[in-house]
């Protein structure tokens, strides 16, 4: 996972947060502070050559937005591609979803994030077994001396 991290990106995303969308601000009210699960989101966070809407960082999740402009966008898949090169998961709404829909939208991400790996997990190498070191070092095999 990279991001952008210029003066040109945090200038645009900057702005794009004061020009926010309805459904943008709508989402944002119920994704802020950590309300949904525990977990916190960001907006417009610079990924790559791209602004994700919105972005939990410990999930490696993105949330875009669109509107009707984006229908069966080719320019979509290939955003997808490269936030997903960066190691994101990328789920995307209709603003109209949003707007009529929150509780729906919200269960959605809620499930997502419920799926994502811990965050120890994440970058741990392939070979890393899930029974940890072995017996010789477990507590139910190690010899515990009297206290005297």
């Amino acid at each position: 996972m990279t991001s952008l991290k210029t003066t040109f990106a945090a200038r645009s995303a900057k702005t794009l947060r004061v020009n926010s969308t309805d459904a943008e601000r709508k989402l944002w009210s119920r994704l802020r502070a950590r309300q949904l699960v525990g977990h916190k989101f960001v907006r417009q966070h610079p990924v790559g050559p791209y602004i994700a809407d919105f972005a939990c960082r410990e999930a490696d999740l993105i949330v875009e937005l669109d509107g009707g402009q984006h229908s069966q966008s080719a320019r979509d898949d290939q955003r997808t591609q490269v936030l997903a090169a960066h190691g994101y998961a990328v789920v995307r709404f209709w603003n109209n979803d949003v707007l009529t829909n929150i509780d729906g939208v919200l269960a959605t991400l809620a499930e997502r994030l419920a799926k994502a790996p811990s965050p120890g997990l994440r970058f741990a190498k392939p070979d890393l077994s899930p029974e940890g070191r072995g017996a010789e070092n477990s507590c139910a095999s190690a010899q515990q001396k009297p206290i005297s």
